[in-house]
């Protein structure tokens, strides 16, 4: 406790900065999602607060970030249509698959996996940080000109006959629940089908029109139809946001550009009394818990996004220890990885059940906090009061912000999250990869199959097959290494010098064979060509595994395999220098001793001669 008010003047300072800075890019992040500015808003609250209190990062600034929203974008524009289109009834879904994200976080954390975030491949992280950039660029193409598919009339006309279809699918759906048959009472439904309003399929089609426009591939589709529809005020807005964000970055960094330029085109769009279109409401008071997420937290009811879920955990993981290792690098400190899943799954489980937007440690806002004089935890918690002050105070004058202002913010945020290191990098990364008549780097591979797929089709399937790519390139690659350098392929190799006094007339009967490096899974399909290698006149063979450091199954049981076969054909092996790790796994499956008895293995080469001496000579020479 008292390391956390140590420095409570440079903390205070840097959790104030911090939290206006969050301020833009909270409202920014939760419109973007599809629940509004309050739950972006109620998201860095909590989460700033609560992954600074538990986490393992002092200096940690968390909130919704653009990676966590992309994700948590599709999800929740995914559980909508399947609610009809109605936010409120599926708002106990969405906050229970961020509950579950949360609590999953907490899981990593506490089973020690936080080290291992590391071993994600770059070309993945690469490729889905491009990807969010190019998402955020092209889905707020349509808010910054002012255009939104469920106004358009002659756009939602299209969707009509649709919106009947769907709306008659419901009716037969309640008779079947009611057990009334339509083929027998087809009146009970025309009479249910007439009751249906023009509101209700004006409604439907609105649903229909604005899902149909969403996500990148909606975007693009409505674009011409789109362009031809400007709201030319809101693309000034738009347009003003982005050139007062990247302007005053010129002129001082002190002040937050992103600040400024919400401040000032927001009081003019309102001084000026401009028919601009402003953001959803934000409730004032404090935040209330949605207490439904609890009735719908059942395992039938979260089984289907259990998936989804644990992308959100784990993308949420690599963003916030990625930025601790910013922090440390700043303070000259070290993180504790664990710890910080932890926190950050706690502020994410808490932030669920308030209604907000999961997210993670912010890079910017934590340099902003370190420049600024935080230190200690105290700075991420003070951030997170900061933004309550402001929702519980500025709630209705923030309610004014023009929609086309948050979008030219994400739009700005969408340009700096690409990871432009990458992309410069492509062309010297080294063609080490065969597809038809090109060569292309296996780095570059990964990366564009992540891009292409996050972008279009769907972000989380688009890692989890990065990664899949990303292992088996790396196992093939690892393979081909060993196998090149562990001297298991038929080739003649040179005597070791030890080796060199070896009887001359004994190397017809004895065959000595070097294995060089880990025998898996990548260089067992060359191990096995082993027995072909051994002469016809050989009786013994010595394999020497002095340099084996490691066998996983695939490896012993290829040399199970093997061993089998040269006892078929009536050879002994003679081991020498077995490692520990392959001597334990070979005792685990009986190959020592069915296979090789304990006396024909040797510590050293020199007690292997002398019982080929022994055994082999003297049996030669009678």
């Amino acid at each position: 406790m008292k390391k956390l008010f140590s420095n409570i003047k440079g903390d205070a300072f840097g959790g104030i900065t911090a939290g206006i800075v969050a301020l833009p890019l909270a409202l920014a992040f939760g419109v973007s999602s599809g629940l509004g500015p309050s739950a972006g808003l109620y998201g860095a609250i909590f989460i700033s607060f609560f992954a600074a209190l538990f986490g393992g990062t002092n200096t940690q600034i968390s909130g919704p970030t653009a990676p966590m929203t992309a994700v948590s974008m599709v999800v929740i524009a995914g559980i909508i249509a399947s609610n009809d289109g109605d936010v409120n009834k599926a708002l106990p879904a969405i906050l229970s698959v961020f509950l579950l994200a949360g609590i999953l976080q907490i899981g990593l954390g506490a089973i020690g996996l936080g080290k291992y975030i590391r071993y994600i491949p770059y070309p993945v992280v690469s490729g889905f940080m491009t990807a969010i950039g190019v998402i955020i660029l092209i889905t707020q193409i349509l808010p910054s000109i002012g255009y939104y598919a469920k106004e358009d009339t002659q756009f939602v006309e299209q969707f009509k006959p649709q919106a009947e279809e769907i709306i008659l699918q419901n009716i037969l759906k309640e008779e079947a629940n009611e057990g009334i048959l339509v083929l027998e009472d087809f009146k009970e439904t025309i009479k249910r089908a007439e009751k249906t309003s023009d509101a209700e399929i004006l409604k439907e089609s609105k649903t229909l029109a604005g899902k149909n426009a969403s996500g990148v591939l909606g975007t693009l589709k409505v674009l011409p139809r789109a362009v031809q529809n400007i709201n030319w005020l809101e693309l000034l807005l738009a347009l003003g946001t982005i050139i007062i964000i990247y302007g005053f970055k010129r002129i001082t960094t002190a002040i937050p550009s992103t600040l400024v330029a919400l401040i000032v085109v927001s009081g003019i769009a309102v001084g000026f009394d401009l028919n601009y279109r402003p953001i959803e409401k934000i409730p004032g008071g404090f935040p209330i818990p949605n207490l439904d997420i609890f009735t719908h937290f059942t395992f039938s009811s979260i089984t289907p996004y259990v998936f989804t879920a644990l992308t959100l955990a784990l993308l949420g993981a690599i963003d916030s220890l990625l930025t601790s290792v910013v922090a440390d690098n700043m303070t000259k400190t070290k993180h504790k990885p664990n710890k910080e899943l932890i926190g950050q799954g706690i502020g994410n489980s808490i932030a669920a059940i308030f209604g907000g937007i999961p997210g993670a440690g912010a890079t910017i806002r934590t340099v902003v906090n370190i420049n600024a004089g935080g230190k200690t935890k105290l700075s991420g918690m003070i951030a997170g009061i900061m933004l309550l002050i402001i929702l519980l105070g500025l709630g209705p004058i923030a309610s004014k912000i023009p929609a086309s202002v948050l979008a030219g913010i994400l739009i700005t945020v969408g340009i700096g999250v690409m990871d432009y290191k990458g992309l410069r990098a492509i062309p010297n990364l080294p063609k080490d990869t065969k597809i038809g008549p090109l060569k292309i780097s296996s780095e570059v591979i990964i990366m564009l199959v992540v891009l292409v797929l996050s972008t279009f089709w769907n972000l989380v399937y688009a890692v989890g097959i990065g990664l899949v790519i990303a292992s088996l390139m790396f196992m093939k690659k690892i393979g081909d290494l060993t196998a090149e350098r562990s001297d298991i392929k038929p080739l003649k190799e040179e005597a070791w010098k030890d080796e060199k006094n070896f009887p001359e007339n004994l190397k017809e009967e004895v065959f000595i064979k070097h294995i060089k490096g880990p025998l898996f899974f990548g260089s067992t399909s060359d191990f096995q060509q082993l027995t072909k290698q051994i002469p016809s006149t050989a009786s013994h063979v010595i394999i020497r595994m002095d340099r084996m450091q490691y066998i996983d199954q695939s490896g012993l049981y290829a040399l199970e395999d093997m061993l089998v076969s040269l006892e078929k054909d009536g050879i002994s092996v003679l081991l020498v220098d077995v490692l520990k790790q392959p001597q334990y796994m070979m005792e685990r499956i009986d190959i020592i001793p069915d296979l090789i008895p304990r006396e024909h293995i040797f510590k050293t080469f020199n007690n292997c001669l002398d019982w080929i001496l022994k055994n082999v000579q003297e049996q030669k020479n009678k």
